[in-house]
């Protein structure tokens, strides 16, 4: 009986991240948050991003699609910006696989996408924080006998307005023009 309550909460959690974010004033809708983790080049306290635009995308290095693609569109995005615009911007990702994902590792794989994406992770209290104030949701699958595993989560990138609240959520697949569009908006 515990199991069926603990997978009732988790499958809550992750609809949760289903939730359309342009009622952020309704009760119980995923408002995002202020969050301190690390990266291979120090601590990243968003409240010190203050009057940037965020773009937070929860994932992993060993994603085999979803991460790469989410988080190519948010390169192309950067680098469709004016060098003005792109400093005013933060791409962010989120590591939900501390065990694997460590600071030099998420450096490493964010220079892939663009230069100027950061990558961080914390403790798995931390990142469960970070993903609740979202409304994110992941879970670590079983260990295959090879050793792997995959994380199953959210797919969205989170757009944070410069003065540190959630303004919008896109989903996969969401093409760059529209990543331009919201995060010009939100610089004006």
């Amino acid at each position: 009986m515990r199991i069926y309550f603990t997978l009732l909460s988790l499958l809550a959690t992750l609809l949760a991240g289903c939730s359309d974010s342009s009622t952020q004033s309704a009760p119980g809708v995923p408002v995002g948050g202020d969050f301190i983790l690390q990266s291979a080049d120090g601590r990243v306290d968003t409240r010190a991003l203050r009057g940037k635009v965020l773009l937070v995308y929860l994932g992993y290095t060993h994603c085999p699609d979803v991460c790469p693609a989410s988080l190519a569109a948010g390169a192309q995005a950067l680098s469709t910006l004016t060098a003005e615009e792109r400093a005013k911007v933060r791409l962010i990702m989120v590591s939900v696989d501390p065990e694997r994902d460590t600071p030099a590792l998420l450096k490493e794989y964010a220079a892939y996408f663009h230069p100027e994406m950061i990558g961080v992770t914390g403790s798995a209290e931390e990142i469960a924080a970070v993903a609740k104030s979202f409304g994110a949701g992941y879970i670590r699958q079983p260990t295959r006998p090879d050793g792997s595993y995959a994380v199953d989560h959210t797919t969205r990138t989170y757009v944070v307005a410069p003065d540190g609240k959630l303004a919008a959520a896109l989903e996969l697949n969401t093409p760059v023009e529209k990543y331009v569009d919201t995060v010009r908006g939100l610089l004006q």
